[in-house]
């Protein structure tokens, strides 16, 4: 946990680095200095940011836009701020692992910040939050001060007589107040900083299908409760140097919400675009170098899994996006860039209201069979040439690590690079008429009733003719990053590769408090996504079904090696398959215990439910495509 020992034991390195420093090691403080050089930058938006010494200067204003309030001080500005304005509102959505609150900003001209009362308000809502990965935290500052321009101050008060505005400022809030200097090597400011993961060391933007942080499962009852009309994410790169500073996007338009994409692409980009450069700003794409940290070998276009924030927006058909500010760019133009994104954002909002909602009702009225669950790069891919605003990089080969190093000199330069897209389903389900979840897995139903997803339970026994997966092949994963599909031991969980399945049919007995989950429903292909093990962020391959794998029960060699001898001279064909598999693998011949396994899987005694994946598939009153 990130208590006093930890504070302790960070303040004891920091004092550590401190004292090396005078004898030719680098401190904490002075990372920048290894940085690329600065992209000088001098634009319009500065005029939005406040003296220090005005009555309603943010903290981060009053520290000229260089440093970020801690919690407490972020917290007490914003119940001034409500305090003196009937449109602001805070309520907290919930607490932290160590116990602090999660708030969230209600801004509205409605009389009742409540769900019910925006809704009748009849404007669209905007949900906004800042601090995922606390010290990617550009965007609370910025959001603070669009609080104040829309309300008290005066600048914009426009925008909330179209709009709705829910800010969470910190949604990491623990990993916020691992508050220190060095937190960001690859950052250029503010001068202190929070944490990327929470208290227990978790990655809450890698949380989305599993809901075990306390900051993910707030954000979908917000999602659930307020119905928000658009959905962002604020953050900050890590990686490559080039010369945009607010680089965003929603996910391409071949994944799950592809009108919602095109509204996105077509109406809000241009606008909200304009207004960054009217401002000074360089807005572009998203920056995934396809070879490391070359630009000019091109640039990757993600689609990603719904463990991601926008990618599950996607997946529950909310247009969602994600803004990743540049790291490398001066923290007071990062702020900056992020309030000019907000305002304008806000506008398109609403003047866009109607044709987004029709975008919406469009991807929840989908019910796409087969449902792809994920997505790769085809063969041949499919390549776009287009512009990237880069700067010059050079290669050396480094004394240190013994590789080739990438540094950049500051030079703008602009390419014409391939844009490489994963647009090719690698994998799919047939979407089954409902999914049934047996009462002892009731723990699976909690978890989609707090995405939002309808569960009925069942109230009478039932036998029905079902599909069951047999997970022959399943085992725990090695190896992987936050962007792959593998990882042993990685976010708090054991993630497993579920091989080839094989379908079965069965007559599967469903207790009363059993359950059954339609796929007709708005948020049927989440709860495939959640419920194929397939699916890369299925429960699945997150271990919830840890259980399946285990067999309790085993034959000794006592008894089923004179019962495997009368089983061959009883059956020739199975002769001639043991035969076959003790030619073909010598690993398994060299094996005693294996090749009597072999035959007690073949007998009635075998654990009929070993491997079985117990959630069933229903395809009879298959819902219309």
């Amino acid at each position: 946990m990130y208590g006093a020992p930890m504070r302790s034991s960070v303040a004891s390195y920091a004092a550590v680095v401190t004292a090396l420093a005078g004898v030719g090691s680098v401190s904490a403080q002075n990372h920048a200095d290894f940085l690329p050089p600065q992209l000088e930058w001098d634009g319009a938006s500065t005029a939005l940011a406040l003296a220090p010494d005005h009555e309603w200067a943010t903290p981060a204003e009053r520290a000229e836009l260089a440093a970020t309030p801690r919690y407490d001080e972020t917290i007490a500005w914003l119940k001034k701020l409500a305090a003196a304005t009937p449109d602001i509102s805070l309520l907290s959505i919930g607490t932290s692992a160590e116990g602090r609150e999660i708030w969230m900003v209600v801004a509205s001209r409605a009389t009742s910040k409540t769900p019910e009362g925006l809704a009748a308000a009849g404007l669209p809502v905007a949900l906004v939050q800042a601090g995922i990965h606390s010290g990617e935290i550009d965007g609370k500052d910025a959001g603070l001060m669009l609080l104040r321009d829309i309300t008290v101050l005066g600048r914009r008060p426009e925008l909330l007589d179209g709009a709705s505005l829910l800010f969470v400022p910190i949604l990491n809030v623990d990993g916020h107040e691992r508050f220190a200097g060095h937190n960001r090597i690859n950052q250029r400011g503010p001068v202190e900083m929070g944490w990327r993961s929470n208290a227990r060391n978790l990655n809450l933007n890698r949380d989305y299908m599993k809901l075990e942080t306390e900051g993910v499962r707030a954000i979908a009852g917000v999602i659930n409760q307020w119905r928000p009309d658009l959905y962002i994410d604020l953050h900050v790169t890590d990686g490559a140097d080039y010369q945009y500073d607010v680089t965003w996007a929603t996910t391409p338009d071949y994944g799950w919400s592809p009108h919602a994409s095109r509204w996105v692409n077509d109406v809000m980009a241009p606008a909200v675009n304009a207004q960054l450069e009217k401002l000074g700003h360089t807005p572009g794409p998203l920056v995934w170098p396809v070879n490391g940290r070359d630009l000019s070998a091109g640039n990757f276009v993600w689609m990603g899994t719904p463990r991601f924030s926008h990618v599950y927006g996607a997946a529950r058909h909310l247009p969602s996006i994600l803004v990743e500010n540049h790291s490398l760019k001066p923290y007071r133009q990062r702020v900056l860039g992020t309030l000019v994104f907000l305002e304008a954002t806000l506008e398109v909002l609403a003047e866009g209201r109607e044709t987004l909602a029709q975008a919406a009702r469009e991807d929840r009225a989908q019910r796409a069979d087969p449902v792809v669950l994920d997505f790769e790069v085809g063969e041949p891919p499919h390549v776009e040439t287009r512009r990237l605003l880069g700067v010059r990089s050079e290669t050396y080969e480094s004394s240190v690590s013994g590789g080739e190093t990438v540094r950049w000199t500051g030079e703008r330069v602009e390419l014409e690079v391939p844009f490489v897209f994963a647009d090719k389903p690698r994998v799919s389900a047939s979407r089954p008429a409902a999914y049934y979840i047996p009462v002892a897995w009731a723990n699976i139903a909690d978890k989609l009733r707090a995405h939002g997803i309808e569960v009925e339970e069942l109230t009478q026994a039932q036998v029905l003719d079902v599909e069951q997966y047999r997970l022959a092949e399943a085992r725990l994963a090695g190896g992987g990053s936050s962007f792959d599909h593998r990882g042993s031991a990685y976010e708090g969980r054991v993630r497993v590769e579920p091989g080839a399945l094989v379908v079965e049919r069965h007559e599967l007995a469903l207790r009363p408090g059993s359950f059954r989950v339609r796929t007709d429903q708005p948020l049927g292909t989440l709860a495939v996504l959640l419920l194929e093990p397939e699916s890369p962020d299925s429960f699945f391959q997150w271990g919830y079904f840890l259980e399946i794998l285990t067999q309790p029960e085993y034959a000794e060699a006592y008894v089923i090696e004179p019962m495997a001898r009368a089983m061959l001279d009883a059956d020739s064909e199975l002769t001639e398959g043991f035969q076959a598999r003790l030619a073909a693998e010598p690993e398994f011949a060299a094996d005693p215990q294996a090749r009597l396994d072999w035959f007690y899987r073949r007998t009635p005694y075998y654990d009929a439910e070993h491997r079985l994946y117990p959630i069933a598939r229903s395809t009879t009153h298959r819902p219309t495509p």
